[in-house]
């Protein structure tokens, strides 16, 4: 591990584990935190300081702006600025303690980013009121446990969302007593809610209840507890996330003193498109950053099939998605570069190649072929608003073919992260700008340690020649605990560190590669371990499909999958070939799965998987995986027990006719 010199700073030596005990590799932290951990601003402790100081800095700076809807048709963005959303922020947090809500009480927010979000979070910030979220896309169920288990005593809920959150009150109202719309309220619903006990307001009223009863800000305390954020879940049931205001504030400079290592930090002239959940941490810790810096956040308008159209009228400097959105852009792409063929297309893969040499021989990427990026790739750049500059993948791991594809053609800095709910977010990120990084999540933040720590049942040795374990992290970024679930805690929690359960490996550069989750391993009957992410992974490079899931279990000898095929490479492979049939029609052909299976196995071999490794048979799957099927989670995950439910009769059936052969 000596050789790792340029990213990390060696702190404690490794541990040989004795009388049973597991190995942990050497303490590490970031060498930007060779001399100390990142500090946060003079004056700043909490996330209301961060927002309050904000407006008083930047009173008329655009802050928060949503589309204005004319005739039916989004137009332009119509913004408020730091000092209108402050004073809006005073009156909701007054009214919230005009109707007997307190520090310390819990208020939910349900619907999908807006405005009103932010403003309901930063009420919550403004009177020491821990703030829940609740993705949007849950259903009453996952509604109901999170307001019993959270004791929310009052909700903000999006207008859309409205029904469904009434429909929790039979089981909800002993302890959710006040709800707020974002929009309007029937006679219906009042009626509804004020029968089960509730009280109801719209916006407004709720925004006029506030001005005619000011009340005084109470803010929290460095160490106050600010919002009860609730996993979305891979299995069981969500666990609460204890995040104090000194976690999140953490996290915040880390990230401000890791970009500024390297001349990338954002400030009040950059705009930020707010589309991912704010429900989950990584979008909640980049819109804190935004509010830090002065920066404006424009919304989304909701519907996936309407983001080109937001990000073109908003043009955005910092884009942070999700590995699925990129996929998409990748698989966009592709199809029209390759929908347009001849010459286009021959320019177009001469210069990706040209520039990806550049970058591989360690060139910047606005200087690796600018020529390439004015004649070609600035449409791409124009595609995502013309003004890109920063671009962060984050939740989930991003496939190296796309992370690769991104940096070449979209003319901006390309970064991944990593981090946990647990841990507030990012924990490591990618130099900007170093290609040698791709396919790993970068070096530590400087405002945590990491250390590995054997798994030898799977053989993952911390002290190897190449370090590999589960990741362990420690610092003020990290929770303080579940709520209510001592147990779990204590699992998750081990002097000070925390176990993310994820299987990483050091690289020679001090950046980390995350290999493998400690849970997702399975035996198969002949006694070999399989790391099904992995090879998912593997399986990914695979331009014939869209997305996969491996199964596998200790009955069977062979693993199978379930997989969405790339829909313009299946036609096509079935036009040269004579089949005409629609694509659903076509996921049903064996002769389709057979193609698609040895597309898969042809990527296995050549990425060096083993032969218990490739794939015996294949389900096609026309619909992608999906969050409202509850196949994925928010920021699709793949809910690996919910898949195994949902494609258990096909998996059985598949198994069936390969023992026939």
């Amino acid at each position: 591990m000596d050789e790792i010199k340029n990213y990390l700073w060696k702190v404690e030596e490794g541990v040989e584990g004795k009388d049973g005990q597991q190995s942990l590799g050497p303490v590490y932290r970031s060498i930007f935190a060779k001399d100390g951990f990142s500090k946060c601003p003079e004056g700043i402790q909490t996330c209301w300081d961060i927002f309050s100081q904000s407006a008083k800095k930047y009173p008329k700076n655009t802050m928060l702006g949503r589309r204005e809807i004319l005739n039916g048709k989004a137009g332009k963005y119509v913004w408020q600025t730091y000092q209108e959303v402050y004073d809006q922020v005073l009156k909701i947090g007054s009214a919230m303690r005009t109707v007997g809500v307190e520090p310390g009480d819990r208020c939910g927010v349900y619907g999908a980013n807006c405005p009103e979000w932010i403003i309901s979070l930063e009420a919550c910030n403004g009177h020491s009121i821990y703030c829940v979220p609740l993705y949007d896309t849950l259903g009453v169920g996952a509604v109901e446990f999170i307001i019993e288990h959270a004791e929310v005593s009052i909700a903000f809920v999006q207008e859309a969302k409205l029904p469904l959150m009434l429909q929790t009150l039979p089981k909800c109202a002993q302890v959710l007593k006040r709800l707020v719309s974002f929009g309007a309220v029937s006679n219906e619903q009042r009626s509804q809610a004020e029968g089960a006990g509730v009280a109801i307001y719209t916006w407004h009223q709720f925004l006029e209840l506030g001005q005619d009863h000011a009340v005084d800000p109470t803010p929290p305390r460095q160490d106050d507890i600010c919002t009860i954020m609730y996993t979305s879940g891979t299995t069981g049931e969500p666990k609460g996330v204890l995040l104090t205001n000194d976690s999140i504030v953490n996290s915040i400079a880390g990230v401000d003193h890791f970009l500024a290592c390297f001349n990338q930090t954002a400030d009040e002239k950059d705009t930020y498109l707010s589309f991912l959940p704010l429900a989950h941490i990584f979008d909640r810790v980049v819109e804190e950053f935004c509010i830090y810096k002065g920066a404006s956040i424009g919304f989304w308008q909701g519907d996936v099939k309407l983001l080109v159209d937001d990000v073109g009228e908003l043009r955005p400097t910092l884009f942070a998605g999700v590995p699925r959105v990129f996929e998409r852009i990748y698989s966009g792409i592709q199809s029209k570069t390759t929908q347009a063929g001849g010459l286009r297309k021959l320019i177009f893969d001469f210069g990706y190649n040209y520039k990806l040499h550049w970058l591989k021989k360690g060139l910047k990427h606005a200087k690796a072929s600018p020529l390439f990026d004015r004649l070609v790739f600035s449409k791409v750049k124009q595609g995502l608003g013309g003004r890109v500059r920063v671009v962060v993948s984050g939740a989930a791991p991003l496939a190296p073919h796309v992370e690769e594809f991104l940096r070449v053609v979209t003319c901006a800095y390309v970064v991944q992260g990593y981090g946990l709910t647990e841990t507030c977010a990012a924990s490591f990120i990618t130099v900007p700008d170093l290609l040698s990084m791709q396919g790993t999540v970068g070096p530590p933040m400087p405002n945590i340690e990491v250390r590995l720590q054997s798994v030898p049942e799977l053989n993952y040795d911390a002290l190897g020649e190449v370090a590999r374990g589960e990741v362990c992290v420690r610092g003020r970024t990290l929770f303080v605990g579940y709520y209510k679930r001592e147990d779990l805690t204590n699992e998750a929690l081990v002097d000070g560190w925390f176990h993310t359960g994820d299987i990483g490996e050091w690289q020679p550069d001090g950046a980390l590669k995350i290999i493998d989750r400690k849970k997702n391993i399975f035996k198969l009957s002949q006694g070999e371990y399989v790391a099904v992410e992995n090879l998912e992974n593997v399986y990914g490079l695979c331009s014939a499909i869209n997305m996969i899931w491996v199964y596998g279990n200790s009955f069977e000898s062979v693993l199978v999958a379930v997989v969405v095929p790339n829909k313009e490479t299946l036609e096509r492979w079935a036009k040269e070939i004579g089949e005409d049939h629609d694509f659903s029609s076509l996921c049903q052909n064996p002769r389709a799965k057979e193609f698609i299976r040895k597309e898969l196995n042809n990527v296995a071999k050549q990425n060096g998987l083993k032969g218990y490794e490739c794939l015996g048979g294949v389900i096609l799957e026309p619909t992608d995986f999906d969050a409202e099927r509850d196949l994925l989670t928010p920021t699709f995950k793949k809910k690996r027990p919910q898949l195994l439910k949902y494609y258990k009769g096909a998996i059985e059936d598949l198994y069936q006719q390969l023992k026939k052969k």
